[in-house]
């Protein structure tokens, strides 16, 4: 903590929260990535990216986060390539 400042405190606790908050929203994602690219962008026929998606509302994860990640998966956007191992 950083002494008596209030809102150092805030800001100390609210960065550690954000940091812990934005490492799993990327976890969350890259599974959503894998999933819709290995049995599709529907989660109607694709178990595994239906589980995901019920992880990430779970975690309080924005839809549009959720959106963006599975576009991803189907190619509809452009990025890094997650493979399952």
């Amino acid at each position: 903590m950083a002494g008596h400042s209030k809102w150092a405190n805030i800001k100390y606790r609210k960065e550690a929260a954000d940091a812990k908050k934005g490492k799993l929203f990327s976890k969350l994602a890259k599974e959503i990535t894998v999933a819709a690219r290995e049995g599709g962008g529907d989660p109607e026929v694709n178990p595994r990216l239906r589980q995901a998606i019920e992880k990430a509302r779970e975690a309080n994860m924005p839809m549009d986060n959720v959106e963006r990640a599975i576009k991803r998966g189907t190619g509809e956007l452009p990025g890094v390539n997650y493979e399952h191992v």
